[in-house]
């Protein structure tokens, strides 16, 4: 059995990654790791490809969430194992999977010794202004309108100081826009329906970074998207909007208060499920996956591939 660690030297201490790296796969018995670098170039893809070249049984990724899902994008369908070892201030695809954050020998060793989870992934056909079509993945989210706009007007030097607080200056841009999509969507396979809204996301997994539950019944291994179509008109409807999110979602839902108070809808802010989703814009608009801009969209389509990466979690018990 051999692992390889496809790393973004930004992002971890090579030396002690690697030290306990080795430690580890000796305990497990494994033959000597394989390292490959990503660059600002090629930020995971060549490397993840030629570790699945080299024929390895599990490939970890070490870095941010650009990189974990270039190479989860990359590995998925193979057989071959998938590991996180997170860093940044996302890590967006670890918290929706209770995973431990800043650990890294917690981290390395259930790559060498945990169980695997099937998760499903996300796929994207997006069309670009010019009529060109790129195809990717994500692990967590895609989503356009405010959460795309604030990712476009973030300050990359300011986020590397300062982590998720840079973001705040991004949202107050964003706001500032007019922030109106004009669309239709549709579905699986209903009708296409007509759509004046604030932002549309398309999620595999429903928890951002501060914990945030924006996506309360989004489950990562259950076959279905979670679309949320957010609407809001106005400071009041922007309101039960917060409210929504962060007192019931984020608090209520994750106490026997849920029982008390049932569910609550505000007509702001609309949630639905499907296996398949497409959208198309009246004009062209910011695009984002699992936190990364994926710069303006005409149009895209989303599907489930349900079941397609083997994640290393910890051993229960």
């Amino acid at each position: 059995m051999r692992a390889a660690v496809v790393y973004n030297p930004v992002k971890i201490d090579l030396d002690a990654v690697k030290a306990v790296v080795d430690r580890e796969q000796a305990e497990a018995g494994w033959d000597e790791t394989l390292w490959f670098e990503t660059s600002k170039e090629d930020p995971g893809r060549g490397a993840a490809q030629e570790a699945l070249d080299a024929g390895v049984d599990l490939v970890i990724a070490a870095g941010g969430d650009g990189t974990v899902r270039i190479v989860a994008e990359t590995v998925a369908g193979h057989d071959v194992a998938f590991a996180l070892l997170p860093s940044g201030t996302g890590n967006l695809l670890a918290r929706n999977m209770n995973l431990t954050l800043d650990d890294v020998e917690h981290s390395i060793h259930s790559a060498f010794t945990g169980d695997e989870r099937a998760i499903d992934l996300g796929r994207i056909e997006i069309r670009k202004e010019d009529g060109s079509v790129a195809r990717h993945a994500f692990l967590v989210m895609a989503g356009v309108g405010i959460d795309a706009k604030m990712l476009a007007a973030t300050d990359e030097e300011l986020k590397a100081k300062i982590g998720w607080l840079a973001y705040v200056k991004a949202i107050v841009v964003a706001l500032r826009d007019e922030n109106v999509l004009h669309l239709r969507y549709r579905l699986d396979d209903g009708s296409r329906k007509r759509l004046k809204a604030n932002t549309v996301i398309v999620g595999n997994c429903g928890t951002l970074t501060g914990n945030i539950l924006l996506l309360p019944d989004a489950s990562i291994d259950d076959g279905l998207f979670d679309v949320l179509l957010l609407s809001p008109e106005g400071v009041g409807s922007w309101l039960q909007v917060i409210a929504k999110v962060v007192l019931e979602n984020g608090i209520i839902r994750r106490t026997p208060l849920r029982k008390l108070f049932g569910e609550r809808p505000i007509d702001a802010l609309n949630y639905v499920q499907a296996r398949r989703f497409s959208a198309r814009f009246e004009t062209p608009q910011e695009i984002e996956l699992d936190g990364d801009g994926f710069g303006r969209a005409v149009a895209f389509r989303t599907t489930v591939d349900e079941g397609a990466l083997r994640v290393r979690v910890p051993q229960e018990g």
